[in-house]
């Protein structure tokens, strides 16, 4: 195994748990609920990256239509009988627990797209298979607006479009596509955007606009951040998080968490974790020699980054609030397991080529 990107993501986990343990210290009676579902949740997804880890990836490219036929019926399933949390119909009830189909979504679009174009790379007709794979990538993320989750959508958008930049494609359709996605983000915030999802982006543009309401979120969390200073307030000390002015403290805000606890310090370590192990990532995509492996690493990095970025951003007040979890540190099953997966197929790529390599 690459024990590097084991180690990476145990001490991602753990600065989650710590964080988490953290808000609950100073609540009168602690029960520490969320950190040992939180622990649960671990043990679950530890037992699926190792599953993932040696199962070999292949698998998952031969049956990548099925995968993408039930990711289809999840989301379809969950406008349907899905539970609403927060304002978004995202959750599917199972034996007395929530999960969020589109977390697997992510995966499957990446599997597919891998597939897909890993096949079709080298073929003269390129670009049909370009257009092919956006359309069957478009109904996706309407399912995901519907619920709505706007920062999904956001993150599959942009899975797509980078994969598609892989590719060897000529310049004038990498324009003829950013002109497309252009014209669809007009049109969806026409007619698609909830109005509070307006509100928020246009809050984001203007953080004066309505600092009681939509900007109150973002406000706090660069109160919470800025108060850290160099090494922090100490665990449980942060006046933002222990009086709950701070929302969402566990899942979207996690980050202005530890930064206003554990300061410029632990934020800068934890940021030095997240670039560790994309680096090392990175350095797997270089070494892998075969097409579908090196989509499917890049796909995951996708998704993973963007995500990465656009958490931090909006807990900093550099990006509109979408209530996007940070990968491995946000409390939730759902997040956790799905990214543990994703790590695990990535692990068995690495595995299967220094095989390979030997």
């Amino acid at each position: 195994m690459d024990w590097y990107v084991a180690i990476n993501i145990f001490l991602l986990i753990l600065f989650g748990l710590v964080a988490l343990y953290s808000l609950q210290i100073n609540i009168e009676n602690p029960d520490f609920t969320l950190l040992k579902r939180q622990v649960i949740f671990l043990i679950v997804g530890l037992v699926f990256y190792l599953f993932f880890s040696y199962i070999n990836y292949h698998v998952w490219g031969d049956y990548y239509k099925v995968i993408l036929l039930v990711t289809f019926f999840l989301l379809g399933l969950v406008l349907v009988l899905g539970i609403t949390i927060g304002g978004t119909k995202g959750w599917l009830g199972f034996l007395g627990q929530t999960f969020q189909p589109v977390e697997l979504a992510k995966l499957s679009l990446v599997i597919f797209l891998s597939r897909y174009f890993s096949q079709h790379a080298k073929d003269v007709y390129l670009m049909r298979y370009v257009i092919i794979s956006g359309l069957i990538t478009a109904p996706l993320i309407f399912l995901v607006i519907l619920q709505p989750d706007l920062g999904s959508a956001v993150i599959l958008m942009i899975t797509w479009l980078v994969m598609v930049i892989f590719l060897p494609l000529r310049k004038k359709y990498y324009l003829g596509m950013i002109m497309m996605i252009i014209v669809l983000l007009a049109a969806s915030w026409l007619f698609v955007f909830k109005d509070y999802q307006r509100e928020r982006i246009l809050t984001f543009i203007q953080p004066q606009r309505d600092p009681l309401g939509a900007g109150y979120n973002v406000k706090q969390s660069i109160v919470a951040v800025g108060s850290g200073s160099l090494i922090g307030r100490g665990l449980s000390l942060g006046s933002q998080s222990q009086l709950n002015f701070l929302p969402a403290q566990e899942t979207d805000f996690i980050f202005a968490v530890i930064a206003e606890e554990m300061g410029f310090v632990g934020a800068g370590f934890l940021l030095f974790l997240f670039f560790s192990l994309f680096y090392r990532l990175t350095k797997n995509v270089k070494q892998t020699q075969e097409g579908f492996g090196t989509f499917l690493i890049v796909g995951i990095m996708t998704f993973m980054v963007a995500q990465l970025f656009i958490n931090i951003g909006m807990n900093m007040g550099v990006s509109p609030v979408t209530g996007l979890p940070l990968p491995l540190v946000s409390y939730g099953g759902s997040a956790l397991i799905s990214s543990l997966i994703a790590l695990g197929i990535i692990q068995n790529i690495y595995i299967k080529n220094k095989e390979k390599n030997f």
